[in-house]
């Protein structure tokens, strides 16, 4: 009798567990939608093994973004100062906190950021990692100024999140590791490959005779001289995720890459910033000093200010620059605007 009650109380253990097992929910893996362009001439995307995208984790991640409860009083969000309509980007020059304070450096465009090789975020470098670059504007006193065990309790304590968590993770105990890897999750969605000149180069567009020489201005070493760092025909994300002095300063009040590596041969260096999306996000450079093309297209044509530091890419800084005419400016101009991707900055998909 014994024996048979173990037996039947086993057997409903066990009944029970699978039962258990059954009832885990399975994330469905998401598809990136890569542009042809992307796909033709860049290699796959950086998804990290231990944070595949799944349509929850994306869903979650984006619900995250544009939630103010990530801030201390719950008055900004993510989105506060990377606006979809900005292709991410914040107007300002610098962004304002929540205890109103500003930042000091220009909040940078999100999209593409998969495809960012040597994996380094921010003007100086100082996130290696993008779960690692979300997980600091929390924290930081000038931006959300945020406990992170006091988000993960107000979370743990809301009426959806822990369930959300629980579908895309596996778990409905919330920590920030599992926050900022839902919220990069969406990031890595953040795809913009369709302007008029992808389209271009897919021979679906016609350039204007004025965006065709903005184009050659660009390309040509003797002119322009602008693909060693912001890329090219064949690397369409208009950047080479590189750091470098381009001549703003000849004094620093801020060192940018230095900061991080130590090393005073680094002073001034700061990454160089997608093309794309010109049109939407102004202020220009890491200090958003610049208001206007014109005026960033300037200080490459003759503003130029030496330094220890001045990278020899800036071939002509004994002349102040390049020294563009009117006309190849103008055109210059064109061609960075025909790099502007409006499906981009309307998608729903990338708005609350």
């Amino acid at each position: 009798m014994t024996k048979t009650y173990i037996f039947l109380l086993s057997f409903f253990l066990l009944m029970n567990c699978a039962s258990k097992e059954e009832e885990i929910y399975t994330p469905i893996p998401y598809r990136l939608e890569i542009p042809q362009i992307f796909a033709d001439k860049l290699i796959a995307p950086i998804i990290p093994t231990n944070n595949p995208l799944t349509e929850e984790g994306v869903a979650l991640g984006k619900k995250l973004f544009f939630d103010k409860i990530l801030s201390a009083d719950e008055t900004k969000s993510c989105a506060s100062c990377h606006n979809p309509k900005s292709a991410f980007s914040d107007n300002q020059q610098f962004s304002l906190g929540i205890d109103g304070e500003f930042g000091f450096r220009n909040a940078m465009p999100l999209f593409n950021l998969a495809w960012n090789f040597d994996d380094r975020f921010n003007w100086d470098g100082s996130a290696f990692g993008l779960e690692n670059q979300a997980f600091e504007p929390v924290s930081n006193p000038i931006e959300l100024h945020a406990n992170w065990k006091n988000i993960a309790k107000k979370m743990q304590n809301h009426p959806e999140y822990p369930n959300l968590f629980l579908r895309a993770f596996g778990t409905a105990t919330i920590d920030s590791t599992l926050i900022t890897k839902a919220i990069t999750q969406f990031e890595r969605t953040l795809i913009s490959g369709n302007s008029k000149f992808d389209q271009f180069l897919l021979g679906n567009e016609t350039l204007t005779p004025e965006e065709e020489n903005g184009f050659n201005v660009f390309m040509d070493e003797a002119k322009g001289d602008c693909f060693h760092c912001h890329g090219s025909n064949n690397n369409p994300l208009w950047t080479d995720n590189q750091f470098h002095n381009n001549g703003l300063d000849s004094n620093f009040t801020d060192v940018g890459l230095s900061k991080i590596t130590g090393d005073p041969a680094d002073n001034g260096k700061f990454k160089s910033p997608s093309l794309r999306n010109l049109a939407f996000t102004a202020p220009y450079m890491h200090d958003g000093r610049f208001a206007t093309l014109e005026e960033v297209i300037n200080h490459y044509s003759e503003g130029l200010k030496p330094s220890a530091t001045i990278d020899p890419l800036m071939k002509k800084i004994d002349k102040g620059g390049v020294h563009l005419s009117t006309k190849d400016k103008t055109d210059l101009k064109a061609f960075l605007l025909s790099l502007t991707d409006l499906e981009f900055v309307n998608n729903t998909a990338f708005q609350e």
